[in-house]
């Protein structure tokens, strides 16, 4: 049986002209309009089309299909995410934990503001989620995560490194997307927010006492409190 086509997802071809960057961004405005009120159900490149005011074809000269507008938007959203993950999390200056909790705090106030937008690029990531661009897409936040990781517990094995990059960055999605379902105020972000970080520094320093004990024994476990 053969395995389905992944639908091409790449634009067809990157702007180089002011009017040609302009037309880009005016379809990717639109599409962000017809996502969020049509849903990735009834999202077409006909109605996105339609809202930038311009031609289909003028349309198919940059995006092949709706697959390809959509995976723009969320390369727009992972490229944002990653920045913010690395201006926190490689902020030197801060204490490890204080950047920790500022990314918890930054990312569950940014899911609970683009709620809509999020929830619609989900429903549409089964057309573009196994492609080899989704996946390098995904691949640098991952690694700011990881590296930020490795500098707390300088121990810590790969595969538990590993481990707990994934657990934060599928707990922080899953959570984030199940606490902004609902309208939310300032206070109940704040809250949340910080229990939430109060899990992981809760985790990390488990994980990091663990490993301390693996390296030094058992009676030397508290070698690297200073860290946290």
């Amino acid at each position: 049986m053969p395995k389905p086509r992944t639908p091409q997802i790449s634009s067809r071809k990157q702007p180089k002209q002011t009017r040609s960057a302009n037309l880009v961004a005016t379809i990717l405005t639109a599409a962000v309009q017809v996502l969020e009120k049509e849903g990735a159900a009834r999202f077409t490149t006909a109605r996105v089309a339609e809202r930038a005011g311009v031609s289909i074809g003028s349309l198919y000269q940059y995006f092949p299909n709706k697959a390809a507008i959509l995976f723009q938007l969320q390369s727009d959203e992972w490229r944002q995410t990653t920045e913010m993950l690395q201006n926190l999390l490689e902020d030197a200056q801060k204490p490890p934990f204080e950047r920790l909790r500022s990314l918890v705090h930054s990312f569950i106030r940014s899911e609970c503001e683009e709620a809509k937008m999020r929830v619609a690029l989900h429903d549409a990531a089964p057309l573009y989620r196994d492609a080899p661009e989704a996946r390098e897409g995904r691949a640098a936040g991952e690694e700011t995560v990881r590296a930020f990781i490795r500098e707390v517990l300088v121990d810590i094995s790969d595969e538990t490194c590993i481990v707990a990059g994934d657990l934060i960055i599928a707990t922080l999605a899953l959570v984030g997307k199940y606490f902004s379902g609902r309208p939310r105020t300032s206070a109940e972000i704040e809250v949340y927010a910080e229990a939430l970080a109060d899990m992981f520094c809760a985790y990390l320093r488990e994980i990091g006492h663990l490993s301390c004990k693996s390296v030094v024994g058992p009676d030397h476990g508290d070698k690297h409190e200073d860290a946290f």
